[in-house]
């Protein structure tokens, strides 16, 4: 497999990745009995999104669809429901672990967004629910670029995060315990104009954009935004 152009910047500034697979080893059963039960726990608006996500997908079937951040492999197992041809990448090998005890029959690698081990336009869609937020703003743009390189063309990406400041300045949240672990873990919240114009760049202008409020215990609204590389 070709490898990533992006893999020397990122072993020269691993810090961030390595930070936040540790952390989410630490906390990856708790984690995962308190996230399990999607979609059950999620809003019909977040199920709908995930089910346009997919019949979009289906247009490049059998190319499969990417779960990047898949943890515990619910919304995997959600997309492989869906008749979707699916596969989950995870950071933390702890996680990738409990999704593959929790569900056999689905593939799930140990693995980083930000330099994917495939060949170029090999899939069909990617998905990221709330694992962008982890990256650092100065990564973005080789992130996307990488989400960019893997797609087929005509192949969309669905990226779900907690939203910044209405003001459209970044929020950043550093984490020393979660779950009673010690850990340290960096969130970033943007809005969804920020994360769109880092898409556009990337060449994945964007065609959707959604901003929902908080429920039941949320405390930041819910964004959504929907790109696509030109076919």
């Amino acid at each position: 497999m070709p490898a990533s152009p992006h893999n020397a910047e990122y072993a020269e500034n691993a810090d961030f990745l390595e930070a936040t697979r540790a952390s989410y080893d630490a906390i990856a059963p708790a984690y995962t009995d308190r996230f399990s039960d999607w979609p059950a726990d999620s809003t019909p608006l977040d199920r709908s999104l995930v089910t346009a996500f997919a019949e979009l997908a289906r247009e490049h079937v059998p190319a499969p669809v990417a779960d990047l951040g898949s943890g515990p492999g619910y919304v995997t197992a959600h997309l492989d429901d869906l008749g979707i041809p699916v596969f989950g990448v995870d950071l933390s090998p702890r996680m990738v672990a409990l999704a593959r005890r929790a569900h056999p029959e689905l593939r799930f690698h140990v693995g980083s967004m930000t330099s994917l081990d495939l060949p170029d336009q090999t899939l069909g869609g990617i998905l990221a629910l709330y694992s962008v937020i982890h990256i650092p703003t100065e990564h973005l743009a080789a992130t996307f670029a990488e989400f960019h390189r893997v797609l087929v063309p005509g192949g969309h990406v669905l990226l779900g995060f907690q939203s910044g400041s209405p003001d459209g300045d970044e929020e950043h949240l550093h984490l020393s315990e979660r779950f009673g672990h010690e850990i340290s873990l960096d969130y970033y919240w943007r809005t969804p104009d920020t994360v769109a114009a880092h898409l556009g760049k990337s060449g994945l202008p964007v065609q959707a954009r959604v901003l929902r409020e908080p429920v039941d215990g949320e405390k930041r609204p819910r964004a959504f935004v929907l790109a696509r590389k030109q076919p």
